[in-house]
């Protein structure tokens, strides 16, 4: 069953590992006029360090090799501290690290074929448990103080305590779930449809879920594989549309009014090479970011799509993308040949020139933000 599961997982990005055997990968060499520094990294980790100014990279790892890690970028002096679960606990994360989020002083990451969620302490990172029992975990988000939601490759939501670090029950979808919003007392969920099945037939939607009842009241139709979402300045939830593995339809961005449960306004991607994933938006929600051919920069009062990457991939190999909440500077992986141990790239968000570029793991694929990342 869990080999069923990886090669969906992997159905978002195969075109890319696909490519990659034919790209001849760039010079690590900065596009800004300013010298780019690579940091230094430490490993074994300093003493005494802590893990509550910085970003971490979550770096996947191989399927079934058991390599998963996180990586800490530290926002104080810009050095970078790798392996960092395996040198504080003295065994590995697992296989295929998903997604993290960090809540109160705690960190969830999310280990998709080792279908477990593991509990660290941002003080040292020491383990403080792990919830175990989930169907691949993607996503998670927060409801309230006590309770979380955790999305699925396989028909289902999982409901936690996060005092017991259990799941308590599970929200039946039928369908693949990825990623997740939550509004007020309503929680958006993007289905993406049957893993077994072909994008013809998948039943694309975002599920409407009463956070308090944990039932579905609604759905609403989008275009084919619905993978990211995010919400604007003014409420408005945006959804990053694939348009399905295997090209069924045009890449879509969709904007949605989350209090009328219904789409106010589509944008539609016009070139054959268009591939668009990774939807982020900056800390004053009033830009988004996503990855298409580089990375691209649309603001949300924008009237199209733009016709050209705010930042080229010059021949690199972008795979995750993330925005800084302190300060809107752009970070970017590349996943070389995803055997390779991986890059983060630093951009500053208004020049789109490069800052720095640091060491990751293998195939770095999403990031995760303390609440005070960054310099002002």
């Amino acid at each position: 069953m869990k080999l069923t599961l990886k090669k969906n997982t992997d159905i978002l990005f195969i075109s890319k590992r696909f490519s990659i055997l034919i790209l001849v990968l760039a010079s690590m060499v900065s596009c800004s006029k300013k010298p780019v520094r690579e940091v230094t990294i430490v490993n074994p980790p300093p003493v005494n360090v802590n893990y509550e100014n910085g970003v971490f990279v979550v770096d996947e790892g191989n399927y079934n090799w058991g390599n998963a890690n996180i990586t800490f970028i530290n926002a104080s002096d810009d050095s970078v501290e790798q392996d960092v679960f395996s040198s504080h606990n003295s065994r590995k994360l697992g296989d295929v690290a998903q997604s993290m989020l960090v809540f109160t002083s705690k960190g969830y990451i999310l280990v998709n074929n080792s279908n477990k969620v593991e509990v660290v302490s941002l003080k040292d990172f020491t383990s403080l448990g792990k919830i175990e029992g989930f169907n691949s975990p993607r996503y998670m988000a927060v409801i309230d103080s006590n309770k979380a939601y955790v999305t699925n490759m396989s028909q289902n939501i999982s409901v936690l305590d996060l005092n017991s670090l259990t799941i308590v029950k599970s929200i039946p979808t039928f369908s693949w779930t990825e990623s997740i919003i939550k509004y007020n007392n309503t929680v958006f969920v993007s289905s993406i449809g049957l893993m077994n099945t072909t994008t013809a037939l998948r039943n694309a939607r975002i599920l409407v879920i009463d956070a308090k009842s944990d039932q579905i009241i609604d759905s609403i139709k989008t275009g084919k594989e619905p993978v990211a979402m995010v919400i604007d300045k003014k409420n408005k939830i945006w959804v990053l549309c694939t348009g399905g593995y295997d090209h069924y339809e045009s890449p879509t961005l969709v904007r949605i009014d989350p209090l009328l449960h219904m789409v106010e306004r589509t944008f539609t991607f016009s070139n054959a090479s268009d591939a668009p994933s990774r939807l982020c938006i900056n800390s004053t929600r009033d830009t988004l970011y996503f990855l298409n051919n580089g990375v691209c920069q649309m603001p949300v009062t924008s009237t199209a799509i733009p016709s050209q990457p705010f930042i080229p991939s010059n021949g690199r190999l972008y795979y995750g993308l993330g925005i800084s909440p302190a300060n809107g500077n752009i970070f970017v992986t590349d996943a070389k040949d995803y055997v390779q141990d991986g890059v983060v790239y630093q951009f500053d968000q208004t020049t789109g020139n490069q800052l720095h570029f640091f060491r990751a793991g293998k195939i770095p694929g999403s990031f995760c933000f303390t609440s005070i990342t960054g310099k002002k």
